[in-house]
C-alpha cells in the first residue's frame, strides 16, 4: 500500500538521488486543453530541502509545463525504479518558473551543471509527496545518457536557441503564454 509523507527525509533523498529519469506532469485550468506528461533526465533534478524540489528545464519543441504553471502553478513530479526494488515517488505541489537570465535563475544555477539550451529552471514546493508499490514497472537497465539535444543547442549557439524559443515556445499548443524573455 502506498504512504503520505510528511516531508522528504534522508532515505527518500538517497532513493531519489539515485533515480536518473522522472516524470513531469501539468494541465491547464480548461478542460478543454491537453494534459501534459513530459520524461526528463541528464542529472537535472534537485532536492533543495526537505518539501521543495526543482529542475532544470532544457530547451524542447513545446512549452507546456512552462505555460501551465504561469496559468494555475499546479504540478505533479513522478520518479519510477526501473532498477531495483520496485517504487514510485510523486511530488505534487506549485511550480513557478525561472526563466534563465532571471533573479530567480541565478539564484539556483549553482545546483546544476550547466547546459547549453537551458531555458529555465522549474522549482515546486511540495504540498504531498507520496509513494506506492510500482509492481508492475518493468526493470531497464540504464546505458547513458543521450547527447543529441545538448549537441543541437551546441549547433545552434546560443543566438539560434534564443532565435528557436521566440519562435517555438511563447506559446503553449493551448494558446497560453509561455517564455517571456
Amino acid at each position: 500500500m502506498g504512504k503520505v509523507f510528511e516531508r522528504i527525509d534522508g532515505k527518500m533523498a538517497e532513493w531519489v538521488a539515485r533515480q536518473r529519469m522522472f516524470f513531469v506532469a501539468t494541465a491547464p485550468r480548461s478542460g478543454e486543453g491537453l494534459v501534459n506528461c513530459s520524461p526528463k533526465g541528464m542529472d537535472t533534478f534537485r532536492l533543495l530541502d526537505d518539501r521543495t524540489v526543482a529542475y532544470l528545464d532544457l530547451t524542447g519543441s513545446g512549452v507546456e509545463t512552462i505555460a501551465h504553471l504561469r496559468e494555475n502553478g499546479r504540478i505533479v513530479i513522478m520518479l519510477c525504479a526501473f532498477e531495483g526494488p520496485p517504487r514510485i515517488v510523486r511530488f505534487h505541489g506549485r511550480g513557478e518558473v525561472h526563466e534563465r537570465g532571471s533573479d530567480g535563475y541565478r539564484a539556483l544555477a549553482d545546483r546544476f551543471e550547466e547546459f547549453p539550451g537551458a531555458r529555465s529552471i522549474i522549482r515546486v514546493a511540495v504540498e504531498r509527496i507520496s509513494d506506492s508499490c510500482g509492481y508492475s514497472v518493468p526493470l531497464y537497465s540504464y546505458e547513458g545518457e543521450r547527447d543529441i539535444l545538448l549537441k543541437w543547442a551546441e549547433q545552434k549557439g546560443e543566438a539560434g536557441v534564443e532565435e528557436y524559443q521566440r519562435d517555438k515556445n511563447r506559446l503553449s499548443l493551448d494558446g497560453l503564454e509561455g517564455l517571456r524573455g
